[in-house]
């Protein structure tokens, strides 16, 4: 099992933050623009996984040279069932310097945006306490 999977469903956050570059940019399936930066894409995480349930990796697929990696998963938010992937790209030095969710259908991905928006104040607080 890659160790970013193992990390993320024994809920490990410090071991996710530390499998991310510092320059790590964050693509939200929900919102207009990245976010760069590990402080922030880490909050996002925890985030995430805070409104997340039965949140479960169901598929794993690395490219050839091990720096690209999608991870599949389901969960449920507000009682809709949701289908996603984490879109991964590793650096040289194997921290993940671009990380992308996409989610659907869109009523789950609209159940993320607004819980995703009820999170967006501790998560800009818990960035910048990093």
């Amino acid at each position: 099992m890659h160790p970013f999977r193992k990390a993320v469903e024994s809920g490990d956050m410090d071991a996710v933050a530390a499998l991310l570059a510092d320059d790590v940019v964050f693509t939200s399936p929900i919102a207009f623009r990245p976010y760069p930066g590990k402080a922030i894409t880490a909050a996002f995480l925890r985030g995430v996984l805070r409104v997340f349930e039965d949140f479960t990796y169901i598929r794993e697929v690395a490219g050839p040279d091990g720096r690209d990696h999608v991870f599949v998963f389901t969960a449920t938010i507000a009682g809709k069932k949701l289908q996603g992937c984490d879109l991964l790209h590793f650096d040289a030095n194997g921290k993940i310097d671009d990380f992308t969710v996409m989610v659907r259908p869109l009523s789950a991905a609209q159940a993320l945006a607004e819980a995703m928006g009820a999170q967006f104040q501790q998560i800009v607080r818990e960035a910048a306490e990093q």
